[in-house]
């Protein structure tokens, strides 16, 4: 099974290649840098338009490059206040070839008010690289890493919010 995914992120890679490998054999995952077209920090409804965005620019590569797949998949990660409080989590988009699309989150952790300006205009790995006193976390095991004291990882959140995104798929008409 060929599926693209829109990052180079091997952290993201490895969260979908784990998510995939519960429900499908001989899956192959090869990661294609293109653009989300929101900004660095995405912030509400950019997380998901964020996602969104990276499968419909990770098609248009494959279409202009005459390269098939199975599924278009891409991870966005942002900040969040709909819910009444600033939270970090992931969204996942999985498109099947035919472009039935499904979606899913991981979990969410709470961002104190505290950091949330900086985060806004900067982004969430630079803030916890500064407090963390790291290079590049968010490419390694993510601030989460950090936060659980290493329970949770990048990884982890992921695979979660990859595993969400397959539930439609995974259920036959049950879930459609």
């Amino acid at each position: 099974m060929k599926i693209l995914m829109g990052t180079k992120n091997s952290g993201k890679i490895e969260g979908a290649k784990q998510a995939f490998s519960k429900y499908f054999e001989n899956i192959e995952i090869e990661g294609i840098s293109v653009n989300s077209n929101v900004g660095d920090q995405p912030i509400n409804q950019e997380i998901m338009q964020g996602a969104k965005n990276r499968v419909k620019n990770l098609k248009k590569w494959a279409q202009e490059n005459k390269i098939d797949a199975d599924f278009y998949i891409a991870s966005e990660a942002g900040i969040t206040n709909l819910l009444g409080e600033w939270m970090d989590f992931n969204i996942a988009v999985i498109e099947k070839s035919d472009g039935e699309q499904s979606v899913g989150s991981s979990s969410g952790f709470l961002i104190p008010e505290k950091y949330v300006d900086e985060i806004i205009h900067t982004e969430l790995g630079k803030v916890m690289d500064r407090l963390f006193k790291t290079n590049g976390l968010s490419k390694q095991n993510g601030g989460i890493g950090e936060l659980t004291h290493h329970e949770i990882s990048r990884v982890d959140l992921t695979k979660q919010a990859f595993i969400m995104a397959l539930i439609k798929f995974i259920n036959g008409d049950l879930w459609r």
